[in-house]
């Protein structure tokens, strides 16, 4: 039984706090959106009227009436503001990509468990439905041992944004902002791999950093090797590909679409309702009986929900479950994204 809400404060009022992180962790009971440092002030509080609006982020990290500190920062400030508010003996939540290097992370790992503190990263598409659904799947055996997969986040912006995103600066580009999804995932599903390969490009007019990614991870040994998994993102596919292929030596799956969440958020709904994490585009799984091909089916999707991850946040803060992302698979991750950048420069595979 919560008695007291854990008071949150949020760092950063940009695209990640306004849409991911205000609204979800404001869903879970027992935490309260306690104070906000940002720059938009009026929105913020006409948004979140009962937030306070601090123009310091130094001030807001070491107040005393915070517990948890969420950074939603630019890239770049992920390690200094995490830092700071462990410094202060803040329970600290970090949007993904964790920081910049895995040298950063392990710094802020370290610091954290001298300090006694929780600190996680903010991995939503852990909670997507589709996900979920194909975790489930895999755990059924129902397409056997799976022998490639393909994960897409493939969009069509052919526009170059004016946004610090796009812009040449540390912690821009789509394999630290997507490749930190993908792989996230790639790892839950399967573990680390033995080789990673990866293939970057700008190929946008008047681009500056990669907007296109390709990287292929090779797994062969442990439980699902001999495998063979692709994680692509591209900004210029205007027919996208499956959100999800899989192949096992039973029967395939295939999923189109992502998950609906992101986009309620962006609407501006909140969490919450029967139909919240819903996904109506369903998978369709074709499986092998008796020798030979049944028809394809559909494959129900389980329902996702972001709210999940700041409740197990909470109750981690709480001594009463654990960590959805600890710090560990925070750097191990921060690691495989320093290794592909090296992939792609070198132009070959690379061992962890």
């Amino acid at each position: 039984m919560i008695l007291k809400p854990l008071r949150v404060g949020l760092v950063g009022y940009g695209f990640a706090g306004q849409t991911f992180h205000a609204p979800v962790l404001s869903a879970v009971p027992g935490m309260e959106l306690a104070a906000v440092a940002s720059s938009q002030g009026d929105k913020v509080a006409a948004e979140w009227p009962g937030a306070a609006v601090v123009a310091d982020v130094g001030a807001l990290v070491a107040g005393q009436d915070v517990d948890l500190v969420v950074v939603a920062t630019p890239n770049a400030q992920h390690f200094p503001v995490a830092k700071a508010a462990l410094e202060a003996g803040k329970h600290v939540v970090v949007d993904k990509p964790f920081t910049l290097d895995a040298s950063e992370a392990r710094e802020l790992a370290a610091l954290a468990q001298r300090r006694g503190v929780l600190l996680s990263v903010y991995q939503n598409r852990r909670f997507d439905a589709d996900f979920l659904t194909l975790r489930d799947l895999l755990a059924s055996g129902d397409v056997g041992r799976p022998v490639y997969f393909e994960s897409h986040f493939d969009r069509f912006r052919p526009e170059v944004r004016d946004r610090w995103r796009e812009r040449a600066v540390p912690g821009a580009g789509l394999w630290i902002d997507l490749g930190a999804h993908l792989l996230d995932q790639a790892l839950q599903l399967f573990g680390k791999p033995d080789t990673l390969q990866l293939d970057s490009a700008v190929l946008r007019e008047g681009a500056v950093v990669e907007d296109y990614f390709h990287a292929v991870l090779r797994y062969e040994r442990g439980p699902h090797a001999p495998l063979r998994v692709v994680l692509h993102a591209t900004t210029l596919a205007a027919h996208a590909s499956p959100r999800y292929l899989m192949h096992g030596t039973r029967g395939s799956y295939v999923k189109y679409g992502v998950d609906s969440q992101e986009d309620a958020l962006r609407a501006g709904l909140r969490p919450g309702g029967d139909d919240w994490g819903i996904d109506p585009l369903l998978g369709e799984l074709t499986l092998m009986a008796a020798g030979s091909w049944v028809q394809t089916k559909t494959q129900p999707n389980r329902r996702g929900n972001y709210v999940d991850y700041y409740a197990a946040v909470r109750d981690a803060i709480l001594g009463e479950g654990p960590n959805p992302v600890p710090p560990a698979e925070a750097v191990a991750l921060m690691e495989l994204l320093d290794l592909g950048r090296q992939s792609a420069v070198d132009g070959r595979a690379l061992r962890p």
